[in-house]
């Protein structure tokens, strides 16, 4: 499952809302929001058993398409098969990423007020999404 947007501004104040369900014998799923493939400024991939992980969430960003530290979180409040919500809001410092029973921050490497790419894929199916 993939889903795209291209040319849709979020900008900083505002909510990006997605609701999923993670498909039963999920490996992981990616929110990535930035510029484009090449250039993320949040990628939040959420790991049920992938790259070596177990119900670990990792946040990175890509500049030019190079990764850069990674930053993990091993409060894991996804299930297969359960509907989940993800509000994230960013100023030109920090994204706020608020999941069931957490939030976490991550810094904004990019220092930009203005995200042009939306991107979900892996073994999620989108429910719902809404910028508000």
């Amino acid at each position: 499952m993939a889903l795209t947007v291209h040319n849709m501004s979020v900008k900083a104040g505002k909510d990006l809302k997605i609701s999923g369900v993670p498909q039963n014998k999920a490996e992981g799923f990616t929110i990535n929001l930035g510029y484009g493939e090449e250039n993320i400024a949040l990628h939040f991939n959420v790991r049920f058993n992938q790259h070596g992980d177990h119900r670990t969430i990792v946040f990175n960003s890509k500049h030019a398409g190079s990764w850069s530290s990674e930053q993990r979180e091993s409060n894991f409040p996804f299930k297969e098969g359960e509907e989940f919500k993800v509000y994230i809001s960013f100023s030109n410092s920090t994204f706020q990423i608020k999941m069931p029973g957490n939030t976490v921050s991550f810094p904004n490497r990019f220092g930009a007020n203005k995200f042009m790419f939306i991107q979900v894929q892996g073994d999620v199916r989108i429910n719902g999404f809404k910028i508000s």
